[in-house]
């Protein structure tokens, strides 16, 4: 039995495009924004989509939630990047509307906290005073994923 063969640049961008477009093309609360996410959690040219869902307050918290795993899992390694998938997280950490979305966001943090005391400042202070014990836990555990607490 023969392998598949990987696929070259070209199909990953046209499929990565194609599950862009019908994740905008998607009603609100589509169940398969996230499945959507989930397709494209090893391919890091879907990064700065990623964070553009993870940013958008408006957008479908489990769609959120899914973004905020994978940017956890398969940070960006372009400082840029990693730069706006931190502060998209942190955004999405102090939503005050998505208590769900803020809990994985904390825990999506952990990998970005050494590289902007900004991060670490706001899990901190998440990890201390926090109205909501699962952002609080979440905030704790990733400080110490980061090394921090």
């Amino acid at each position: 039995m023969n392998p598949e063969p990987a696929p070259d640049d070209s199909t990953r961008a046209d499929h990565l495009a194609r599950l862009v477009e019908e994740f905008r093309a998607l009603p609100a609360d589509s169940d398969r924004k996230r499945e959507i996410i989930a397709e494209l959690d090893d391919n890091a040219a879907a990064q700065p989509f990623l964070v553009s869902v993870v940013a958008d307050a408006g957008e479908y918290d489990l769609a959120r939630t899914e973004a905020a795993t994978v940017l956890r899992l398969w940070p960006p390694t372009d400082p840029g990047r990693r730069h706006r998938a931190g502060r998209a997280l942190l955004a999405a950490l102090n939503d005050p509307e998505e208590d769900l979305v803020r809990q994985y966001a904390a825990m999506a943090l952990g990998p970005y906290a050494s590289d902007d005391p900004a991060v670490a400042e706001a899990l901190i202070a998440a990890g201390g005073s926090e109205e909501d014990p699962l952002v609080q836990a979440c905030a704790r555990s990733a400080l110490e994923e980061a090394g921090l607490a």
